[in-house]
């Protein structure tokens, strides 16, 4: 049972990373890779900062901005130099890594005997006090990004990702909202990796290598959930993120149990993807070959 729970754990850590990804690939339609290196930068920031007594909510606050900065850069490289969205995110995602490694000033940084988020409030149950921390903070992301996406600038966002032609026609400056849209996406990725940091004890300089696999695989799961039921209000489409991420980790949590080898669970991974992605390829041209 500890397992499972650990599992649902590491899924609600996750899910600010779904929740970037969700934004940037579904809303603004950016095939953004950026995400290696912003989600270990957070937890790069989580190391440094704890070292120093910083509170955690003010290392929160930093490791997001970092992660936001990073965005910008991936948005001013891809408007004013023309850059694919993509090849722009590999490209800071690679100075992401020498910069991470600089803030660390080693691969593997212990968070051991630091003062981190799961520890102002006291609780026998180590599992449980994580999980309650965990829970509130999706459900502050989820309430805020549901109400930014409904504003002005949030509906703007969301036409920019359907349609960026009506939208300039419209006088809407798209190289702005681009920037900051991908900036917000990478914000919440670096949340996560300072989440997941804490949660886990330490902070690793390879740990973000392939995580932007996990945040797809989660959005897709939960969309084809929502989808197959007919859900698509936008307040659904986020909670399908949280949705997705817990399912996705109780997945991979299901296949170690049963005695799948841990070096199989990118495999796994890929061949999850491949599943959500068919099946909704599939629902949406039935009558396709």
């Amino acid at each position: 049972m500890d397992f499972f729970i650990t599992a649902i754990a590491q899924g609600l850590a996750f899910m600010p990373l779904a929740l970037g990804i969700f934004l940037a690939m579904r809303v603004l339609n950016l095939p953004d890779i950026t995400t290696d290196g912003s989600f270990t930068i957070g937890a790069a920031i989580v190391s440094w900062l704890l070292a120093q007594a910083w509170h955690p909510v003010l290392v929160l606050l930093m490791a997001g901005c970092c992660g936001a900065l990073a965005g910008a850069c991936t948005g001013l490289i891809h408007i004013k130099l023309r850059i694919h969205p993509m090849l722009a995110g590999i490209i800071v995602m690679t100075g992401l890594y020498s910069v991470n490694l600089m803030i660390m000033d080693k691969p593997n940084v212990p968070l051991i005997g630091m003062t981190g988020l799961f520890d102002f409030w006291s609780s026998s149950d180590v599992f449980l006090r994580k999980l309650l921390v965990l829970l509130i903070i999706a459900g502050v992301l989820i309430y805020f990004m549901d109400k930014f996406l409904k504003t002005d600038l949030g509906i703007a966002m969301r036409a920019l990702g359907n349609n960026v032609n009506m939208l300039r026609a419209n006088g809407v400056n798209t190289n702005r909202l681009t920037i900051l849209g991908l900036a917000i996406a990478n914000a919440l990725t670096a949340l996560s990796g300072a989440l997941l940091a804490q949660y886990q004890g330490f902070a690793d300089i390879n740990m973000g290598i392939g995580i932007v696999i996990v945040g797809l695989a989660a959005v897709m799961l939960g969309e084809s959930i929502f989808n197959f039921i007919g859900l698509n209000k936008m307040t659904l489409q986020l909670l399908a993120v949280l949705v997705g991420v817990v399912l996705f980790r109780l997945l991979i949590g299901f296949a170690l149990t049963i005695g799948l080898n841990p070096n199989y669970i990118k495999a796994v991974t890929a061949i999850f993807i491949l599943l959500f992605v068919g099946m909704a390829q599939l629902k949406s041209k039935p009558g396709s070959v």
